[in-house]
């Protein structure tokens, strides 16, 4: 593939899509858009693309019913509708089983944060669920682990029980330490259940390779989660994605394999 002027990265995730502009000036006004309305999605796309016209549109996606929907709604806009995986490669090595298994939502985020560290990472994507990957010194995907998320683990509690009630989650202060109410007590346990399994992954992980990597956060749950006193993640990078999108484009190009 050429090397583009501009790239619309789409990455349609479980709940959401993200989508941002890509120019030789960087990123420019991410956006997000609930799937449950999949003509708003294409809409968000045609409204892009009329400002800034002839730019190539790339699609990653964890629902691959959504994408084809997506696809057919756009037809031949712009520079052309692109598939992550069938039309553009993830350049990025590995030492998985089945690697056309691994989500490419996990892929690209990975692709992503190794650009931008050029050293071993862990990388946490908070949303529905909660990934945390490990990318090597080398720039190898090693795999990593899944749990659920904030939302899940409360919906989870109130479906499999008799008694708790459904909760939405929001933030407990770091004065709170223990829950005085039921639902305060339920996000209480489910903040502390996330943000404790990272640091168990880490310790593995670091134990595994020899030393601690950076820990890079990402998804729409990493600043409740992490931004306010954490030792742990050193950055939130909140369109890591829409960056390993960019940068798969980038190198299959310019014929570059990885890492």
């Amino acid at each position: 593939m050429e090397a583009p002027a501009s790239i619309l990265a789409v990455a349609i995730g479980n709940s959401r899509t993200r989508l941002g502009l890509f120019d030789p000036e960087g990123l420019h006004r991410p956006e997000s858009v609930e799937n449950s309305a999949p003509s708003e999605i294409a809409s968000a796309v045609r409204s892009r693309l009329d400002e800034q016209g002839g730019a190539m549109v790339v699609v990653a996606t964890v629902n691959p019913a959504l994408a084809e929907g997506l696809e057919r709604d756009l037809g031949e806009v712009g520079g052309g509708v692109y598939r992550i995986g069938r039309d553009v490669p993830i350049p990025l090595l590995h030492d998985v089983q089945s690697p056309e298994r691994v989500g490419q939502d996990r892929l690209l985020n990975a692709l992503g944060a190794y650009s931008k560290s050029k050293q071993a990472c862990l990388v946490i994507d908070a949303g529905t669920a909660v990934t945390a990957d490990f990318v090597d010194g080398e720039g190898i995907f090693q795999g990593g682990a899944i749990l659920p998320g904030l939302s899940m683990m409360l919906r989870s509690l109130h479906e499999g029980t008799a008694a708790l009630p459904e909760v939405a989650f929001s933030p407990v202060g770091a004065d709170r330490p223990f829950g005085k109410v039921t639902e305060e007590a339920m996000r209480l346990g489910v903040f502390a259940a996330v943000r404790g399994a990272v640091r168990e992954l880490l310790d593995r992980y670091a134990e595994a390779y020899g030393g601690y990597p950076r820990v890079i956060a990402t998804g729409g749950d990493a600043p409740v989660l992490f931004e306010a006193g954490d030792s742990v993640v050193e950055h939130i990078v909140p369109d890591l994605q829409l960056i390993g999108i960019h940068e798969a484009c980038r190198r299959n190009a310019e014929g570059d394999d990885g890492p």
